[in-house]
């Protein structure tokens, strides 16, 4: 009896195993062609010399502060993989992570390759998720905020920007929460809404590094699936990031040094990478826009902590 129960549940058991396996397997195959690209370009790295001779490791200064504390940087690089993968707000946090050892120059000189490097793990990702309407709005209207952020860098007050950016997600999250939405439906693309708030983004995105939030403002109302929203989140900001390799070289040129240094933290970055996309799947799609308008809404008290001492002193 004891041996035919058993039997019965093993019956059960593997056709649902074997389901689960199939329903994976392109997260699978992802994850292991990404495991084969990177680790190829690992060990490309680990013999990399400089003009010198010497051994990259050991001879770039700006690996010093990953010698003394290698701890932060790797829970940063890790956080920008979860925002790739799709989970929402972590990656806001990488730069000040990365500033506890070392300057916030060179921190924010670090992290755009990683986030450049891991967007094409991202975008390989979520190939098959994104919304292709809201791409077309969103794409355009963000270089042009680039080109707009790019042009007027040396005017435009970056603690002003972050202040009236962290007042609108603020007031955007309470509106939600407060009164919330009598149709629950979601609300389809708007042009006009669309290269406005597309145009903020790429242009918070530059000066300020906060393009999240008036893209959240925008996309929020839609309800799109949640692998849907993160693709399309995934493919719009590699899209800005790239347009922003132009002018960042321009303001502050990138060097080879630095470009090979950023490759330490790409294995950390992958894995959160593939954690984030999990994540994304398990989570429901309440929960997980109720994770979004909890990232954007504390990322824009921080905005406003930040920029309102410094506009005070002003």
């Amino acid at each position: 009896m004891f041996f035919s129960c058993r039997s019965k549940q093993l019956a059960r058991f593997i056709p649902r195993r074997i389901q689960f396996l199939k329903e994976r397997r392109h997260l699978c195959r992802d994850a292991l062609s990404a495991v084969i690209v990177w680790g190829t370009i690992w060990d490309n790295f680990c013999c990399m010399r400089t003009s010198s001779g010497e051994n990259l490791i050991t001879a770039n200064p700006l690996l010093e502060p990953l010698l003394i504390s290698h701890l932060p940087l790797a829970i940063a690089a890790f956080c920008i993989g979860l925002s790739k993968g799709g989970l929402p707000g972590v990656g806001m946090i990488a730069v000040p992570l990365m500033a506890l050892t070392m300057s916030p120059i060179k921190a924010a000189a670090l992290v755009l390759p990683i986030f450049i490097l891991s967007d094409i793990v991202a975008v390989y990702l979520y190939r098959h998720n994104f919304d292709r309407a809201n791409l077309r709005i969103l794409i355009p209207a963000c270089l042009l905020g680039v080109g707009l952020g790019w042009l007027t860098a040396s005017t435009v007050s970056d603690d002003w920007v972050a202040l009236m950016i962290g007042l609108l997600g603020v007031g955007f999250c309470l509106n939600v929460w407060l009164r919330p939405y009598k149709d629950q439906s979601g609300k389809p693309p708007r042009r006009v809404s669309g290269l406005f708030w597309g145009t903020l983004s790429g242009f918070t995105s530059f000066v300020a590094h906060a393009g999240a939030p008036p893209y959240q403002i925008y996309t929020l109302p839609q309800k799109m699936p949640r692998l849907v929203f993160a693709g399309t989140t995934t493919i719009l900001f590699a899209s800005v990031n790239l347009a922003k390799i132009v002018p960042y070289a321009m303001i502050e040129p990138f060097t080879t040094d630095m470009i090979k240094t950023s490759l330490i933290f790409l294995p950390v970055a992958l894995a959160g990478t593939l954690f984030g996309k999990l994540g994304v799947q398990k989570l429901s799609d309440r929960w997980f826009y109720r994770l979004v308008q909890i990232a954007l809404f504390l990322i824009c008290i921080e905005l406003i902590v930040k920029s309102t001492p410094a506009l005070i002193s002003a």
